[in-house]
């Protein structure tokens, strides 16, 4: 078992780091050759099954199970351009999610330029058309309620298909990843994270671990919303949004409120302490012998039942 950790943490510690890094980055064509070979290599993994759909089910809107385990009948697709906003990486097909996260992001974005001075918002992934297991990328954004937001600013022209696969959006992290960095962070990042937190529908916003640094230095007196900012790796590019259950909807199952403080203190410092030594410690050796084989992603049977019937739906 102790070889196991440590060859897990051999593994993970460099991918945690980078997590969301890479994955935002990625281009059609990359992710194309990824997907490809998931489905190869598990064409019965609920990822596969759930990323091959390209309708959504023909159901009443619900979200069902939980974030990182579940399923999205019903979903709504958030247009491709509005006037405070523009969808990125078109080719994935993950504008989808629950009626009311859409009607939450395009009536967001429109506030967008009175908080920050931007044009706009660059929306990232939200679900793909029923939600579940993503064949690449995201633990989570499974049930149509997660949506990532680039911290890049929309610019003022329309992007075009070339552009929306292969931009760049900018990293927001200092080199040592333990603060921000100055010659792309603004103080409107922090209007537009804390405008997102204040949200009474917003159950969670998550943000790497050098973004928080800046995000409790710069609330000033006022910390109280930065109980929903929540650290994590990755998210260095983009903000996530995690909205609560819809109110009287069976099966969504949401967090707890969160009750653990602004977490600006040694919680925060052990974050960022964790990920400078992931991206510039001494990796861990790996333990001798074969490699343990890989844990085979999500079955079909882990999600709640009423997956099964959103995924033959027409």
């Amino acid at each position: 078992m102790q070889l196991l950790r440590r060859f897990a943490l051999l593994i993970l510690l460099p991918m945690l780091a980078t997590a969301g890094t890479v994955h935002a980055q990625s281009t059609a064509e990359a992710e194309a050759k990824t997907r490809a070979a998931n489905i190869a290599a598990y064409p019965d993994a609920a990822r596969a099954l759930f990323g091959q759909k390209t309708t959504p089910a023909a159901m009443r809107a619900r979200a069902i199970g939980s974030y990182a385990r579940g399923c999205l009948a019903g979903a709504t697709a958030l247009p491709v351009d509005g006037e405070n906003w523009q969808v990125m990486r078109l080719a994935r097909s993950r504008n989808w999610g629950h009626p009311e996260l859409i009607s939450f992001l395009e009536r967001f974005a429109r506030e967008v330029p009175k908080i920050t001075g931007w044009s706009g918002l660059l929306v990232g992934d939200i679900s793909q058309v029923r939600g579940g297991p993503m064949l690449t990328g995201h633990a989570s954004h499974q049930i149509g309620l997660d949506a990532d937001i680039w911290l890049t600013p929309m610019p003022r022209k329309r992007l075009d298909s070339d552009d929306r696969e292969n931009m760049s959006a900018i990293n927001m992290a200092r080199s040592d990843w333990r603060d921000i960095d100055p010659k792309n962070w603004t103080p409107a990042h922090t209007r537009l994270i804390k405008a997102a937190a204040s949200e009474p529908r917003v159950e969670r916003i998550f943000v790497n671990p050098a973004l928080k640094v800046a995000l409790c230095r710069e609330a000033g007196a006022d910390k109280s919303w930065l109980n929903k900012v929540r650290p994590i790796w990755g998210h260095n590019y983009h903000f996530h949004i995690r909205l609560s259950c819809p109110p009287g909807v069976e099966g969504c199952d949401g967090q707890e409120p969160p009750n653990f403080g602004d977490g600006c203190g040694e919680e925060l410092t052990g974050w960022v302490e964790r990920q400078h030594k992931a991206i510039f410690g001494p990796k861990p050796k790996p333990p001798p012998g074969p490699r343990p084989k890989p844990k085979p992603p999500m079955s079909i049977e882990a999600l709640p039942a009423e997956c099964r019937q959103v995924l033959v739906s027409r």
